[in-house]
């Protein structure tokens, strides 16, 4: 039995009156490739952003691994972390790849990706460097290393956001609409990194609007209606006649895109 990465139960997020996650569960078995599929305002960057805390879920539970996020009632009655140690170290074992590539733009790509594994693993960092030379090598960036992102394509510039994400050499990778900002040339280039990681055997939640990667990469698919899974499953089933009307619907929409 393969080991469950990344374990989501009932999770529920309101933004005042409106109810976003309406009790959205997921397991996520080691190696697994997920897509989350959804129109606009489904809850999908919700549902990553609840997963590693940066939006606080109001109920429900997240386990990585053997560890589940300890959550405890404030004055406000509103759920918040029980321990901020926790946190961060849950965040260290997720990476997270955001649509804006939100580097650092007053440091170079390699200095980017060495940040965080040199001040918040505390690492040594001539073994940072190396490694970030590896991973920027793998994602096909490596002679852009001393270059600041503002010198970078968009497609560059989140394939650098990739390599951060991973010299922090986490449990799972969360991609939340990792093409939307990029000029259509430039998508390409980013999905094949992508392709690569999957077949790596690397953990992945993907929120995206792409569909032949949801079909031809990931293990299972998730489409999103109204903060509740509406249907889930392999992608041939999905696809094919297990797939719901709204998500055939969904899918006849975004063919042409």
């Amino acid at each position: 039995m393969i080991p469950v990465a990344l374990s989501v139960k009932d999770l529920r997020k309101t933004f005042g009156s409106l109810e976003v996650l309406k009790g959205i569960s997921l397991d996520a078995r080691q190696g697994d490739v997920i897509s989350i599929l959804g129109a606009s305002g489904s809850g999908k960057s919700t549902f990553l952003r609840c997963i590693n805390l940066l939006e606080t879920p109001d109920s429900g539970e997240v386990r990585l691994g053997d560890e589940v996020i300890r959550m405890k009632a404030g004055r406000d009655g509103k759920a918040g972390p029980a321990d901020r140690r926790q946190v961060d170290r849950i965040r260290s074992r997720l990476g997270m790849v955001f649509q804006s590539f939100n580097l650092w733009s007053h440091m170079t790509i390699l200095q980017n990706v060495i940040e965080a594994p040199v001040h918040v693993l505390g690492r040594p960092k001539a073994d940072c460097v190396a490694e970030a030379e590896e991973l920027l090598a793998k994602v096909g960036i490596a002679e852009k290393r001393h270059q600041y992102p503002s010198h970078l394509s968009g497609g560059q510039q989140q394939r650098a956001a990739i390599a951060r994400a991973l010299a922090m050499r986490p449990d799972v990778m969360l991609f939340d609409e990792p093409t939307s900002a990029l000029d259509p040339e430039l998508v390409g280039e980013v999905l094949r990194v992508m392709r690569q990681l999957a077949s790596e055997g690397r953990t992945m939640l993907v929120v995206t609007h792409e569909i032949g990667f949801a079909r031809d990469v990931s293990d299972r698919v998730v489409f999103l209606q109204n903060g509740l899974v509406d249907c889930e499953g392999a992608p041939r089933d999905v696809f094919g006649s297990a797939g719901s009307e709204r998500f055939k619907t969904f899918i006849a929409r975004h063919a042409t895109h």
